[in-house]
């Protein structure tokens, strides 16, 4: 057996923000016989649930439990935890990307979304913030898509994306991404190289922006690829790419492929949804590498966004 280290460990925020890595995983032993790794990408909605509409038609009718909320988002936790760990509803991933991980929010209960998962599941962790100018204030957005829970701007508590791993990071990047009418909801992605042996793999989680129109969702992609083109090894693009109609995914998808890039979830794959309405919101993508099952862990309350995983062929 080969026991992987975190010796040597690089991180980068390009930024000049908080890049914040923990480890609540002992050395990490990988079979050299083993063949597959599983992936997962999940927008966990800090754990909050899934009636993202119904809520949000209840704090404007003035119901609202903010004394329920820590022991609400901590029971989802558990059950996020118990769900990815078990086996039963997916092969348990050894990569987990997070997206709407809060960190010591209102909403959240005050919880550490990632850090807390990654404890429970005994996992390496990275989370990325974003980073908020102080004092901007949200701007007006569309009514379709204006029934997510705020943060206030005077809160300290941050949303932002995350990765968990059994494997350790031999390298981990932020990267800001361009955003477009509102500078109180920037988007990011998180980067991480991992050392199996005598590979590498790389990964990048990525939140896209649904306010964006599509050419400036693709301009974001952009921002991710002109950092995955200067790798030559297999290359992972996974996370919520908030594709909101049918036509937004197939121009997203075309222009991955254009880039080289495939992905093994037919087009309209519900990812997402909110009462009747199905929406195929989350991705995973790969260059060099083939990936031999994949999956949608649906019926799943904790978010509501469903997971998507993929197991990866590590031989190919």
């Amino acid at each position: 057996m080969a026991t992987l280290q975190q010796d040597g460990l690089r991180t980068s925020d390009e930024a000049g923000s908080c890049l914040e890595v923990d480890s609540f995983a002992g050395p990490f032993e990988i079979e050299r016989e083993q063949s597959t790794l599983v992936i997962a990408s999940y927008n966990i909605r800090y754990a909050v649930g899934s009636r993202l509409i119904g809520g949000s038609l209840g704090r404007r009718l003035g119901i609202s439990l903010p004394k329920r909320r820590p022991r609400l988002v901590e029971r989802n936790i558990e059950r996020g935890a118990r769900i990815l760990s078990d086996n039963l509803r997916l092969p348990a991933p050894q990569i987990l990307a997070l997206q709407e991980a809060d960190k010591e929010t209102v909403r959240a209960g005050s919880h550490h979304i990632a850090r807390e998962l990654a404890r429970r599941l005994r996992m390496n962790y990275a989370f990325a913030p974003l980073n908020v100018e102080q004092g901007e204030s949200p701007k007006s957005r569309e009514w379709y898509l204006n029934f997510e829970e705020q943060i206030s701007p005077a809160e300290t508590g941050r949303t932002g994306v995350a990765l968990l791993s059994r494997l350790p990071f031999a390298e981990i990047k932020r990267l800001d991404l361009p955003w477009h009418k509102c500078a109180w909801r920037p988007r990011l992605a998180i980067a991480a190289t991992f050392q199996i042996g005598e590979r590498r793999l790389h990964l990048f989680n990525s939140h896209i922006d649904p306010h964006s129109t599509i050419p400036e969702q693709i301009e974001q992609h952009e921002a991710v690829l002109a950092h995955a083109d200067e790798i030559d090894d297999p290359v992972i693009l996974l996370g919520d790419f908030n594709t909101l109609s049918k036509r937004s995914c197939l121009r997203i998808r075309e222009f991955l492929e254009s880039r080289g890039y495939t992905t093994p979830f037919r087009t309209g794959t519900a990812t997402w949804r909110s009462g009747p309405i199905r929406l195929h919101t989350d991705w995973i993508f790969t260059r060099g590498a083939k990936v031999l099952s994949y999956g949608v862990v649906r019926r799943l309350s904790v978010s509501d966004h469903w997971p998507v995983w993929a197991e990866i062929d590590l031989k190919d």
